[in-house]
C-alpha cells in the first residue's frame, strides 16, 4: 500500500495504545488495573439520556446546520456568559464532532505551510500531530518544573516572525495544572504585542478543586478577537461517547471552520445535540450542582493518590489543581531493572509494570516528558488503591 508521506508521518496515539493493550490483556482474563484513559468512570446522567431518548422518538434524527442546532448554539452562548464572562453570537459560535475536531479544524484554518505554533511542554498528545497535519511546525516552550505552567518572560524566545498561534490547555493534560489570572494576563500581553493568535482548551474547566477558579485568556483585553476558546461535554457531563464539542471566536474563524466540516464530517451528531442542549441548560439552570458529586469525588481519588505517591520510593508527584490526571515522577527508578530488564525512560517503566504487575500508565514521553508517567484517577477509589499497591510492589521489586 502507497500511504501519503502525511499518513506515514501521523504517531499513533500513546493513550489509545496503553488502553488497547490492558483491554486485550483483560480480555485474556488477566486482572488489570488501568489508569490510562482519560474519560470518566461516571455515567452519563439520566437527564441527559433521557432527552436523547426524547430527541429519537420525536423524529429528530434528520441532518442539523453543520456547525450545530440554534438551540444547542444558544445553550454555549449562555454557557459561556456564564463560566468566562464573555457574550457570543450565534455566528461565534460552532460544534464539532468533539472538541479535537474544534481543535483540528481550528489549526487548520489558521496556519499555512511552515507556520510555526505554539505548544507548551508537557501537551496533551494530539496538539503536535494536528499541527504537523496541517503542515505547520510544533515549537515546544518549557514549563517550569513542579506547577508545569509556561510564562510569558519565558515565552518570548520561542517568537519568531513564523510564529502564529499559541495552544493554552488549562486546566491541562496531562498535569492538571490551572493557570492563575496573573499568568494568563501576562500571556495575554504578549500575544497582542507579538500578534499571536491563542487557541485555549478549556475541555476540564469545570473541574478545578481546592477553591481554585477558571480563567479564560479571552476574557482580557484585546484578546476576544485574537482566541478560541474550545470546549465540550465529554469530560464535565460524562459524555465522552456523545463526541460534541464547541468552540467560540471571530466569526470569520468560525466560517471558515464549518466550511471545513462541511466537506469533511458535516453536522454533528443530531440526537448528541438534542442531549448536550439538555446538560447545558440544566447546568446554567442549578449553577453547577448537577456535577459537584463527580467533582468532589474526583477530589477525594486525587489527594488520596497524591498522598501514596509521594510515600513510594522512587517516585514523587506534585498536587494537580484540576482534570483528572497525577503526572507521576519516576526518574528515581531509571538505572534500575526489573526481572532482568533495565528501566531507562518511560516507556520502559510502563511496559514492565503491565507486563509484570497489570498495571496500565501512559508513558510521559507520549507528553514530551520522559521522567514522567500520568495516572488517570477518573477510575473507582477500588482500582486506585489496588493499582497503588502493585506500583509499589512493582517500585520495591526493582533492583
Amino acid at each position: 500500500m502507497l500511504l501519503s508521506q502525511k499518513a506515514q508521518n501521523i504517531s499513533p496515539s500513546p493513550t489509545l495504545a496503553v488502553d488497547a493493550k490492558a483491554k486485550k490483556l483483560k480480555n485474556e482474563g488477566h486482572d488489570v488495573i488501568g489508569f490510562g484513559a482519560g474519560e470518566p468512570d461516571f455515567d452519563t446522567p439520566d437527564y441527559i439520556k433521557s432527552a436523547a431518548i426524547s430527541a429519537i422518538n420525536r423524529g429528530m434524527t434528520k441532518y442539523t446546520p453543520v456547525g450545530g442546532t440554534k438551540e444547542l448554539k444558544s445553550a454555549i452562548a449562555d454557557y459561556f456568559k456564564k463560566q468566562i464572562g464573555i457574550t457570543y453570537a450565534p455566528d461565534e459560535i460552532t460544534v464539532s464532532n468533539g472538541a479535537k475536531q474544534c481543535l483540528f479544524n481550528a489549526l487548520y484554518c489558521l496556519i499555512d505551510e511552515g507556520d510555526k505554533v505554539l505548544i507548551p511542554s508537557p501537551y496533551w498528545v494530539s496538539y503536535p500531530e494536528m499541527v504537523k497535519l496541517c503542515g505547520g511546525i510544533p515549537v515546544f516552550v518549557p514549563t517550569t518544573e513542579g506547577d508545569f505552567m509556561l510564562k510569558a518572560e519565558a515565552l518570548k524566545k520561542y517568537i519568531d516572525d513564523r510564529t502564529k498561534v499559541l495552544i493554552l490547555n488549562s486546566p491541562s493534560n496531562p498535569c492538571g495544572s490551572v493557570y492563575p489570572k496573573e499568568d494568563l494576563e501576562e500571556i495575554a500581553k504578549l500575544a497582542v504585542e507579538k500578534d499571536l493568535f491563542v487557541i485555549s482548551d478549556e475541555i476540564y474547566c469545570e473541574l478545578i478543586y481546592d477553591g481554585e477558579k477558571h480563567v479564560s485568556i479571552a476574557s482580557f483585553d484585546n484578546m476576544i478577537e485574537r482566541t478560541l476558546v474550545v470546549n465540550g461535554v465529554s469530560k464535565s457531563f460524562a459524555m465522552t461517547g456523545w463526541r460534541i464539542g464547541f468552540a467560540a471566536g471571530p466569526k470569520e474563524l468560525i466560517k471558515a471552520m464549518e466550511d471545513l466540516q462541511g466537506h469533511t464530517t458535516s453536522n454533528p451528531n443530531s440526537i448528541a445535540q438534542f442531549a448536550s442542549t439538555e446538560a447545558l441548560n440544566v447546568f446554567i439552570q442549578k449553577d453547577a450542582e448537577v456535577l459537584k458529586a463527580m467533582a468532589d469525588e474526583f477530589s477525594k481519588r486525587r489527594k488520596y493518590m497524591v498522598d501514596r505517591i509521594n510515600n513510594i520510593k522512587y517516585l514523587s508527584c506534585s498536587m494537580p489543581s484540576g482534570a483528572f490526571y497525577v503526572f507521576m515522577d519516576i526518574s528515581g527508578t531509571f538505572g534500575k531493572q526489573c526481572n532482568g530488564s533495565t528501566i531507562n525512560n518511560s516507556t520502559d517503566f510502563a511496559q514492565l509494570l503491565l507486563e509484570n504487575f497489570k498495571v496500565a500508565v501512559v508513558p510521559g514521553i507520549a507528553f514530551g516528558a520522559d521522567n514522567y508517567v500520568r495516572l488517570s484517577y477518573a477510575t473507582s477509589m477500588e482500582n486506585i488503591e489496588k493499582g497503588l499497591d502493585r506500583i509499589e510492589q512493582f517500585v520495591l521489586s526493582l533492583k
